[in-house]
């Protein structure tokens, strides 16, 4: 699959290291010369050059691209990048659209450019901190199976009951169908079985229903109500398309915002949120508007330094939910140490939308290919959602007698509205929707996992 990406900053130096390692043809344009000579990897072509010229979208083959990404700073010539690649004989486009005004209209606009797919990283990033915030003991929370199942991250802390338990103890000590399925143990990863026992530092990843995962945490005495109050640190894109999911949550909603334009716009835009005019680094501003009251702290200041002493703070302050914009990745361990679990970055959350994507494009010649793909432990771990739309050779067998191979784990079965936490009896069907999870790149076909 030949891909062009056009515009090297963060969101396209990532996802061109990213499906170069996954050995797609990457090729990258950039009016920078600079940017284009990081990129490390000799097989991404580099060409320099405005990627809405004729000329330049020709040498790098935009006729014979099967996708062309446009995520350079400006949405217009995102959109200008995408119309011309679409008429030039490109399959299909990808734009990122920041400006809320543009992105209102974004329905109209992908159909008249003929967009496959229009992403804003800020209103992303605000879906996934909002997940969190609905279920606020989950460090990270993402839907899969169309809502039916979700798959979190949760931190194994002291004290925890669950410490010194192998896994296959749980579900017969607990009234509670679940499945971990993923363990960080310092520096170790890996996909557990049940003779595995949870330590106190466990990273994990657990998938259920909705349901049966508040059950766990109301039954180990870790359930947490959904927030009602949130302050958050900086007005900017995030903080708007947040705000205004919490209110349509009837949570109350409080941003401190230095700059009085802004402020001025947020007054309009979000008339049922308080919006404070200041400075979130002052202690005593903090301290005046209750932050020692809210439910939850979120920091997505510009500054990933403020954010994250902000963040240290409102941990002082024993706010209970704490979620902190990180634009550094190099910044993420750091935090971990600190107690600072929940950590979003808008350009790991649009690369990662993106490289679903082109996975589940890549694997559409192919029926029970890729359907999503979410990437667990700083990538090192993935979850694949299959549908299965044709005969596998493991069809209608126990799962306990197939020959599976190691770091693959079936660890959910969605059956019409049926959600299946997979025992050894338990088999795949037609039609069902599995979600595989594995220590394995670049998996295209449900079939991979068995020997």
């Amino acid at each position: 699959m030949k891909i062009v990406i056009i515009g090297k900053g963060k969101v396209g130096a990532k996802l061109s290291e990213q499906l170069a390692k996954e050995g797609y043809d990457v090729v990258v344009i950039d009016r920078n010369s600079d940017a284009l000579e990081s990129a490390n990897n000799s097989d991404i072509i580099c060409i320099e050059g405005n990627g809405a010229e004729y000329g330049v979208q020709m040498e790098a083959g935009i006729s014979e691209a099967d996708l062309v990404i446009a995520c350079t700073s400006s949405d217009e010539i995102n959109m200008l990048c995408c119309l011309l690649a679409k008429k030039h004989g490109a399959k299909r486009t990808i734009a990122r659209v920041r400006n809320p005004e543009y992105y209102e209209q974004l329905p109209h606009i992908q159909e008249e450019l003929g967009l496959s797919m229009a992403i804003n990283p800020e209103r992303a990033a605000a879906a996934v901190i909002s997940r969190v915030l609905l279920f606020p003991v989950a460090n990270n929370v993402e839907p899969l199976a169309k809502g039916r199942v979700e798959l979190i991250e949760f931190h194994v802390e002291g004290g925890n009951p669950l410490i010194g338990k192998a896994l296959s103890e749980f579900n017969r000590a607990y009234d509670f169908r679940l499945l971990i399925c993923a363990i960080q143990r310092d520096n170790h990863i890996f996909i557990p079985t049940g003779v595995d026992i949870l330590q106190t530092g466990d990273r994990i990843h657990m998938v259920a229903s909705h349901k049966e995962l508040q059950k766990f945490f109301e039954q180990i005495d870790l359930f947490r109500s959904s927030v009602k109050r949130v302050m958050i640190a900086g007005g900017g894109r995030i903080s708007y398309y947040l705000a205004k999911t919490l209110l349509q949550q009837k949570i109350q909603v409080k941003i401190i915002e230095q700059n009085m334009e802004r402020c001025r716009s947020l007054c309009e835009t979000l008339p049922k949120a308080v919006i404070i005019h200041g400075d979130a680094t002052n202690e005593d501003l903090l301290g005046e508007e209750g932050i020692e009251n809210m439910d939850a702290f979120v920091a997505v200041t510009g500054l990933d330094e403020v954010n994250i002493i902000l963040s240290i703070y409102a941990r002082t302050k024993k706010v209970s939910k704490i979620i902190t914009k990180v634009t550094q990745i190099s910044f993420t361990d750091m935090l971990d140490g600190m107690g600072i679990e929940s950590i979003i970055s808008p350009k790991a959350v649009t690369a990662n939308i993106i490289l679903r994507y082109v996975r589940s494009l890549a694997a559409s010649a192919n029926s029970n290919g890729v359907e999503s793909l979410i990437r667990l432990l700083d990538g090192n771990v993935e979850a694949l959602e299959f549908h299965v739309k044709k005969k596998v050779s493991f069809l209608n067998i126990p799962l306990k007698d197939l020959s599976v191979k190691k770091g693959f784990l079936v660890a959910c079965i969605v059956r019409k509205n049926e959600v299946i936490i997979p025992g050894g009896n338990d088999s795949i069907q037609m039609d069902d929707s599995v979600i595989v999870v594995t220590t394995h790149p670049h998996v295209q076909d449900l079939q991979d996992m068995v020997r």
